[in-house]
């Protein structure tokens, strides 16, 4: 008997009082993709070693700017189940374990959204579509370039001052 009345106490926590008190007013909410891709971008601008996918050549023709160019943030919303589903694809540096940054990113992203929408979130599926440059190995190439290119360019005015020197 004990159970019957406790189970019954919870299943009156549960119930909304708004419902009692406004008993023919329905309440709705809803809320944009782009207030959830804004979040995604709040969110993951606080976790390090990742980037978001960048906008491409047409989106700075059009002149598309903020949420507008956003790539790679994807939101489902489930209205029946007031759930929302995520994907988000990005880039990661490199050396960085990749299981413990995807918990990284799912933990922290479903704990704000829960606490800013309400809503509970099903799925996040992130998808790490690149690497990040690693700046010592873009000096390391530019350097490598530059100095073939000096090579280069000594050989070919040798050549031309060569070629041109016997003419004269």
């Amino acid at each position: 008997m004990k159970k019957e009345e406790k189970s019954t106490a919870d299943q009156f926590k549960q119930i909304d009082t708004k419902e009692l008190d406004f008993p023919d007013t329905v309440f709705v909410r809803d809320i944009e993709t782009r207030v959830f891709q804004a979040i995604t971008i709040k969110c993951l601008s606080t976790i390090n070693d990742i980037s978001l996918i960048e906008g491409n050549i047409i989106d700075n023709l059009l002149g598309r700017e903020g949420l507008e160019r956003v790539k790679g943030i994807h939101v489902e919303q489930d209205s029946k189940s007031h759930s929302v589903t995520i994907k988000i694809e990005l880039n990661v540096a490199y050396g960085i374990s990749l299981p413990e940054k995807a918990e990284e990113i799912q933990s922290k992203l479903v704990s704000d959204i829960v606490k800013l929408t309400g809503l509970h979130v099903s799925c996040v599926h992130v998808i790490f579509k690149n690497l990040l440059p690693d700046e010592n190995l873009e000096k390391l190439i530019a350097k490598s370039m530059s100095k073939e290119t000096d090579e280069e360019l000594k050989e070919l005015s040798e050549n031309v001052l060569n070629e041109y020197s016997e003419e004269f």
